[in-house]
């Protein structure tokens, strides 16, 4: 069958949804978030059809969220060696599902469905058969990523995502944050988790809502406030707070991830906020920590979303 002539986009089928003033474009590479926006403004700070996803913008973290030290883990008495995607600090990061293309199964105006069948591979040999599903409604988007153990033998198994959130301002400097948890996880210079400590007192106090200044944080975030459905919300406001940018995750979801874009490429350094639900923390493979265990023909059903609006005239 002869390839079609015209370019292809880097990150492949571009699937719109709209409801109302909203609309998101999620790509059939990596099942991932290029677009979200409400009216005239942007939601998350996405990228553009021509381009690869740059600092991990809108992408899944699968069958790992964060990074793995020097790539090297035990799981059922064997050790596995990962390769070494960020080679700079011996780490492997974010999993193996951002780069490859998914399979469209179901696009309509409001919803699509994405699924993949992750193979054995060096490091990883075991089989998930992955499905991921975008619903945007009046309250805004929702994601719901599904995997299935389709191997012979358990498996380890964790997920993230990885949006970046932004309420217009010109740097995340002057928007208003608020992480509703109580434990920050400390990293050293190669990102991974060296202890955590408590938020207060310390400058990753985000319990009551303030700017975010001058504090870098690249740091992951646990023991969340949530609601009687288990819900946890982190909010972005921009410093009149009047616009609201609200990531919310289930509780299969005990950790956000969030980043200040301190080392991104000029152009982009802290111009928006990475707000990360992760069902384990940075490293997980290699200490256990949360790991979920995925014995022959077992599911995991995690749900996040992001939720956006005018703060002003609200009931």
């Amino acid at each position: 069958m002869a390839l079609e002539a015209r370019p292809l986009a880097p990150s492949g089928r571009q699937i719109e949804l709209t409801c109302g003033d909203q609309r998101a474009v999620v790509t059939s590479v990596g099942a991932g978030l290029r677009a979200y926006s409400a009216g005239d403004r942007d939601v998350v700070a996405g990228y553009g059809s021509h381009e690869m996803s740059p600092g991990g913008r809108g992408q899944l973290l699968i069958p790992f969220p964060n990074r793995v030290q020097e790539g090297r883990y035990e799981f059922g008495g064997r050790s596995h060696q990962l390769a070494l995607n960020e080679p700079e600090a011996g780490n492997a990061i974010h999993g193996f599902t951002r780069w490859t293309e998914w399979m469209l199964v179901r696009a309509e105006r409001h919803t699509a469905v994405f699924e993949h069948l992750l193979h054995p591979r060096p490091g990883y040999p075991f089989s998930l058969a992955l499905r991921v599903e975008y619903e945007l409604d009046a309250a805004g988007l929702a994601l719901s990523t599904k995997a299935t153990n389709v191997g012979a033998e358990p498996c380890p198994y964790g997920c993230g995502a990885h949006p970046y959130l932004t309420v217009g301002t010109a740097t995340v400097d002057t928007a208003i944050l608020h992480v509703p948890a109580r434990t920050v996880l400390r990293s050293d210079a190669h990102g991974i988790p060296t202890g955590s400590m408590p938020v207060a007192g310390t400058e990753y106090d985000f319990r009551e809502p303030r700017p975010i200044g001058p504090v870098r944080v690249d740091n992951g975030f646990t023991d969340l406030d949530r609601d009687d459905d288990g819900i946890a919300r982190a909010e972005l406001r921009d410093p009149e707070g009047r616009v609201s940018v609200v990531l919310w995750a289930d509780a299969s979801h005990p950790y956000l991830m969030v980043f200040s874009g301190d080392t991104l490429p000029d152009g982009e350094r802290r111009r928006s906020l990475a707000v990360e639900p992760m069902t384990c923390p940075p490293n997980a493979f290699r200490t256990g920590e949360a790991v979920i265990r995925l014995d022959p023909g077992e599911s995991f059903t995690s749900r996040w979303g992001i939720a956006a609006g005018e703060v002003e005239g609200r009931a």
